[in-house]
């Protein structure tokens, strides 16, 4: 268990520490709580009667999403069946419905076990995903035509869903626990709500949340665990043991970070094993699927072969966007071991999955998914994150008119070519934007929001003021704008610092 931090290393309270509230350190905060009253008051009950900050915040992630179910109303009335324009003009499109049939799941086929008619041959989906999928048709009427059975599939999928992001929204609240206020950045997110049921994505990214927030409360093996099955839902969860390796580097917890590799490979493999023995084929889809698939929607990459004579080759891509990916990772890797302060370990995992987006062949729009929670710890300044979702809900519209104008023949209804190449560019710009302000508070930790109110890594676990090890570089001097900072100061990289015991 942690230690509790001395007299010596923070100004702040150590018997209950005060919750941060964002309405009086964010201008935007401030601004937008005037639609429901005010800032948040002295003698508010929120936090010691039942409407407490993780409640409502759940209640409020739970309500986004219904109306993110309600924008799908158009297709699920008839745009997901009758005429395929429409469900991209009301931008309402959802593969959750289509892959009911289109995978096997209304005839009753084993995912990866069972062939499927047509080009795919096997779901080509992780294992956890799979399960996820067919667990929902279980619970999907058999009965009625077809199009009653892929509603009914939507709307189970939806409620699964559902419980997904009410779980993302309470584990972010929880993750930093004097800044509970910070998980309405996900509640709330348009991009969120948007995208949600778009594919099953959150299935991953809640175990995820989960996972980060068992490691803020040390406990790496069970942080493991869960990473271990997020990583068997999609392939993204795996990159966060990149920015932990560093971190726990120059920390010198190598026992923890051991505790959770170990824990991240059990977890996986549970779920892998016996599909990876039994039907090697159908489980290999996915990894194969990922590698033959040419460059797709959302990318630079895209860009690139739509105004190329000469489009670079599959094989090409993948060898350059890996090449790109690791040259990102190491950037990453030496802002880490040289930073003056060391990193938070939410600004490096945002950091390396944002590059992993940046530089794929692929962009789907509910990758954005990925982002929302590891934005909402890392960089929770509602001014950032809003122009950040401004951009991903343009390349959501973008995407669904530029579908539209492929698919309306002559007619031309929708976003040409050239449009959409510009809703691309706002999405990248958006995420780099956001990795800017992030490398800013790394290189000037007395700018970073969450230092500011005193504390150092509270979703670090063990690493949260635990002593450097290792650096490079002169890490350990002190910021450029220290003297023009008066808030609460927090001693960091010492021993009997916050959490820098066991």
């Amino acid at each position: 268990m942690c230690g509790m931090p001395s007299g010596e290393s923070t100004q702040a309270s150590v018997h209950e520490p005060e919750l941060v509230e964002p309405t009086r350190e964010d201008k935007v905060a401030k601004a937008g709580s005037e639609l429901i009253g005010g800032p948040l008051g002295r003698r508010a009950l929120l936090g010691t009667s039942w409407w407490t900050p993780v409640r409502v915040i759940a209640l409020v992630a739970i309500g986004m999403f219904t109306l993110g179910l309600v924008q799908k109303a158009p297709c699920y009335n008839g745009a997901w069946f009758f005429g395929a324009g429409s469900q991209y003009t009301h931008a309402c499109y959802s593969d959750i419905p289509h892959l009911y049939q289109g995978r096997g799941f209304a005839d009753g086929l084993v995912p990866y076990f069972d062939q499927l008619p047509g080009d795919m041959q096997y779901l080509e989906y992780p294992v956890l995903t799979g399960v996820f999928m067919e667990v929902a048709s279980w619970l999907t009427p058999g009965s009625g035509s077809i199009q009653d059975q892929e509603q009914w599939y939507w709307m189970v999928n939806a409620g699964m869903l559902m419980v997904c992001a009410a779980v993302i929204a309470v584990c972010v609240t929880r993750t930093h626990a004097r800044r509970p206020w910070d998980g309405l950045l996900v509640a709330l997110a348009p991009a969120f709500a948007l995208t949600a049921t778009i594919n099953w994505d959150l299935l991953a990214v809640a175990l995820t949340a989960a996972a980060m927030l068992m490691w803020s409360r040390s406990r790496p093996l069970a942080f493991g665990i869960l990473l271990g099955l997020a990583t068997a839902a999609k392939l993204y969860p795996v990159l966060l043991l990149g920015p932990l390796l560093v971190l726990c580097w120059r920390a010198g917890r190598w026992r923890e970070f051991g505790k959770a590799l170990g824990g991240a490979v059990v977890g996986w493999a549970v779920v892998n094993g016996p599909v990876m023995f039994f039907a090697f084929d159908g489980w290999s889809k996915f990894y194969t699927f990922s590698q033959e698939r040419g460059v797709d929607f959302g990318s630079f990459w895209l860009i690139i072969a739509q105004n190329s004579s000469d489009p670079l080759s599959t094989e090409t891509v993948n060898t350059l966007a890996t090449l790109l990916m690791l040259l990102c990772c190491v950037g990453v890797a030496a802002l880490a071991l040289a930073a003056p302060r060391r990193p938070r370990f939410a600004q490096l995992a945002f950091l390396v999955v944002a590059a992993f987006i940046l530089t794929n062949k692929v962009y789907s729009p509910q990758y954005v998914l990925w982002l929302v929670p590891l934005a909402a710890l890392a960089r929770p300044k509602w001014r950032d994150f809003l122009i950040w979702q401004a951009c991903e809900v343009a390349y959501f519209l973008g995407i669904w008119m530029y579908l539209a104008y492929t698919t309306s023949g002559d007619a031309h209804k929708g976003l040409p070519a050239d449009g959409y190449h510009w809703t691309i560019g706002l999405h990248l710009l958006g995420t780099l934007y956001l990795c800017v302000m992030i490398v800013r508070d790394i290189l000037m930790p007395d700018r970073d929001p969450v230092r500011r109110s005193g504390d150092d890594d509270p979703s670090g676990g063990v690493l949260d003021g635990a002593e450097d090890a290792f650096v490079l570089g002169p890490a350990a001097r002190p910021a450029r704008d220290t003297v023009h900072f008066d808030g609460p100061q927090v001693e960091w990289g010492k021993a009997d610092a916050p959490g820098g015991s066991l």
